[in-house]
């Protein structure tokens, strides 16, 4: 089904004053100058690299201007340096879908469950866009835990480490804040591609409602789909292993496979070999 879009004036423009603060204006080609108070670009100065009228931009980042065109648009992400996530989510929020989208639900097709059975040896999970998760082999299992099928959101990674602080134990306290933001990221983009359908709404609002720390997060307004990063995470009987994470997007788009997979040549294929052997136990000594 898809989903109608409409321009959300207010996301838009908070997204759009944050992404101007956030530039430094030699990276525009700019000079600070010594009585610049305005932090990263003033609104004049993005108007310009846009060509468009001081006036019209001043609306937009006041939520009180009509509806861009593509066009627009277009020049305003190139002024505004965005990257393709935040290009995408600066046309969504305007009310124009860009060219993907499509919305599978929770049915995993068979071919991708197939796909994760034969990884035996590399732990595999496959996510919603959302992050819940929809299914999961062995080794994630052994090396992630299992989720909860019972509570409204116990599948949800991104509620589980907002809201279950004992999930965080097994990552290295000073990467906490970073990988709570790219939770945060991942799913401001999902919620932009749906169009703020009712289900993205509903976990959003919960977040807010049960996490100061998350609400932090999101007025950061952040966003980057996630397509592959490293991590570290602490087993309790195989010890601290450094993995990939390495991302593979269905046709639709709103589910995708993580692979967690050791760097060539590293200790960690040794650690990951032993996971397979170890599984579920835990040796207390």
């Amino acid at each position: 089904m898809i989903v109608a879009m409409s321009m959300d004036r207010r996301e838009l423009a908070d997204f759009l004053r944050r992404s101007r603060e956030r530039l430094v204006p030699a990276e525009v080609g700019l000079t600070a100058g010594p009585r610049r108070r305005t932090p990263g670009l003033r609104r004049e100065e993005v108007a310009q690299l846009a060509g468009m009228s001081a006036d019209y931009y001043v609306r937009l980042e006041q939520a009180r201007s009509p509806q861009p065109s593509t066009q627009m648009l277009a020049a305003l992400a190139r002024a505004l340096r965005l990257g393709d996530d935040e290009r995408d989510h600066l046309y969504l929020l305007s009310g124009h879908r860009p060219p993907a989208g499509r919305l599978a639900g929770e049915h995993v097709r068979p071919g991708l469950l197939y796909l994760l059975d034969r990884l035996a040896e590399t732990p595999a999970q496959i996510l919603s866009d959302l992050g819940d998760v929809l299914a999961q082999n062995a080794m994630a299992r052994s090396l992630l835990g299992g989720v909860c099928t019972v509570s409204e959101y116990g599948r949800n990674v991104v509620w589980r480490w907002f809201t279950d602080l004992d999930q965080r134990h097994a990552y290295p306290e000073e990467e906490h804040e970073h990988l709570g933001r790219v939770h945060v990221a991942d799913l401001r983009a999902a919620v932009a591609r749906r169009g703020n359908d009712a289900a993205s709404a509903r976990l959003v609002s919960r977040l807010h409602e049960a996490s100061p720390e998350f609400t932090r997060l999101w007025e950061l307004h952040e966003v980057g789909v996630r397509r592959h990063s490293r991590m570290r995470v602490r087993h309790e009987s195989v010890g601290l292993l450094e993995l990939d994470c390495e991302v593979l997007f269905a046709p639709e788009e709103d589910q995708r496979i993580i692979m967690f997979t050791a760097p060539p040549g590293s200790p960690d294929l040794d650690r990951l070999a032993l996971l397979r052997v170890v599984g579920d136990e835990v040796f207390t000594g």
